[in-house]
């Protein structure tokens, strides 16, 4: 009897294959961190072949704790979004590093476009700013930069993909499909588009062949080659990463917003059938397809969150584990002063600033491990209330904000982002909701459940709430001190 839903979750700094049933309860998983490969300032990149063994690997071990093959139903696979393989058709082989979803090395074509005034038409068309941080730019830089990526053009033989369209590929004997949500990533699909726009391939200078077809996010979706688990299995789901979580915190109706704090925070809000236009430098993505069906959402993208806590503990050595930071911001009343800007990455939504860099400013004698650690968490509430307000602004203002991700089990960040946003925020008990919203699309593309809306409510899970708790005065002052250090960077 097939039990289980095999979820292949594909992070930034790992990779790892889940387990869950119909009831949306965890069964197991099992992990590999990634290598993360740094060649210059501002570059970052994956071994594709080493995502694919890793995460075969994975999946391999939690189908075997399962009891084999035939107990798993059906696979969904997440991802994290705009990270971008290039490889072989005929071998399937990759035919240079992925660029990943961090890396800034394009931010000059992006300003060539910007200047050529092409930005507002390309915003209007796809809901995305011209920006390094999309999939298309990093497309045309391999091809104008790597010589077995241009000889598999000129073959012929080149696909491009996100990660979710290179482990189908990989799985599924060389099916070549990328998700609707995925696929709004690349700035190559318009957001009431089916397919890869003609059009936008030729202002990057993508080759259209080379990209996959653009498929539903549920539904039989692909099936995995028999030999590689002892039998085939169907992929009924396939979502990039944010729209899974805000999936999974059953986010399905227009107006509910989710946050996930992870190596980035993504902050979504539902908009329904509604195609976005932002103001304020926010996002147009999609949010779900399913039987040919769109609907959408508005997106902030932070570049830093659970990465600035990394970097405190394995570049300046302040923490052992991440965790003990909300013990080191228990230990005292306030930051005396420190402010962290983490724009160790640039700066993202709603400023945009490829250029800016990190700052910690407020420095004293009396500053120490304490100081900094908390001023880190800090920096969470007072990137997302940039968000909010930005949000606001375009008339889809928070009334409760859901959150998720390895970062807001920190119950210290979590009650501070309620004060500091001054709303009631929530928090499932389970908070690897991206997984969980994967699990949710594979559940019923696969039939376990009648529609995504029963398999979000059957498969939840419940809830903790934080309600906002600090004067207006330190609010304020805390916000005017950001903004102070966030002109500085």
């Amino acid at each position: 009897m097939s039990d289980y839903i095999l979820v292949l979750d594909e992070g930034t700094t790992s990779t790892r294959a889940m387990l869950f049933d119909a009831a949306g309860a965890f069964h197991g998983s099992a992990q590999e961190e990634l290598t993360q490969h740094y060649p210059q300032g501002g570059w970052v990149e994956h071994d594709a072949a080493e995502i694919w063994d890793k995460t075969l690997a994975c999946a391999r071990g939690v189908i075997e704790k399962a009891g084999g093959a035939e107990r798993i139903a059906c696979i969904g696979i997440t991802n994290q979004r705009e990270t971008v393989v290039a490889w072989d058709k005929a071998t399937g082989e990759p035919l240079a590093r992925a660029i990943v979803w961090q890396d800034r090395r394009t931010e000059p074509f992006c300003v060539g476009l910007r200047a050529e005034g092409h930005e507002a038409d390309v915003q209007k068309r796809t809901g995305l700013l011209l920006d390094p941080y999309f999939s298309g730019t990093k497309m045309r830089w391999l091809m104008d930069n790597s010589a077995e990526v241009r000889a598999a053009a000129d073959r012929g033989t080149l696909a491009f993909g996100t990660i979710e369209s290179w482990l189908t590929f990989k799985l599924a004997a060389g099916r070549h499909i990328s998700d609707a949500s995925n696929g709004s990533r690349t700035l190559l699909l318009e957001l009431d588009g089916a397919q890869f726009d003609a059009g936008l391939c030729e202002l990057l200078g993508v080759p259209h062949s080379a990209l996959p077809e653009v498929v539903d996010m549920s539904g039989a979706l692909a099936e995995t080659s028999p030999d590689i688990f002892g039998r085939a299995i169907p992929i009924t789901g396939l979502v990039g990463d944010q729209q899974a979580a805000t999936i999974g915190q059953a986010c399905l109706s227009p107006g509910e917003t989710k946050a996930t704090y992870g190596t980035g925070a993504f902050v979504l809000t539902n908009q329904g059938t509604q195609i976005p236009r932002s103001q304020n430098r926010l996002l147009g993505t999609v949010l779900t397809q399913i039987g040919g069906q769109r609907t959408y959402a508005i997106e902030g993208s932070v570049f830093v969150a659970g990465s600035l806590v990394q970097w405190l503990r394995d570049s300046l050595g302040i923490v052992d584990v991440a965790s003990q930071t909300e013990e080191l911001a228990r230990s005292i009343s306030d930051t005396g002063g420190v402010t962290i800007v983490p724009a160790l990455a640039g700066l993202g939504a709603p400023h945009w600033r490829a250029e800016a860099r990190g700052l910690i400013s407020g420095l004293s004698f009396a500053s120490g491990k304490a100081e900094l650690a908390r001023a880190a968490l800090e920096a969470m509430a007072h990137q997302t209330h940039d968000l909010a307000s930005a949000f606001a602004k375009d008339g889809t203002g928070w009334g409760t904000l859901r959150i998720d991700g390895g970062m807001s089990a920190n119950d210290w960040m979590a009650q501070d982002l309620a004060d500091v946003l001054n709303i009631t925020v929530e928090r499932p008990e389970f908070v690897e909701t991206t997984a969980l919203g994967a699990a949710m699309l594979a559940a019923a593309g696969a039939g376990m459940h009648p529609d995504l809306n029963v398999a979000a409510q059957a498969m939840r899970g419940t809830l903790s709430s934080f309600t906002p708790a600090m004067s207006d005065y330190v609010r304020e002052d805390r916000l005017a001190r950001w903004k102070k250090a966030l002109a500085a960077a």
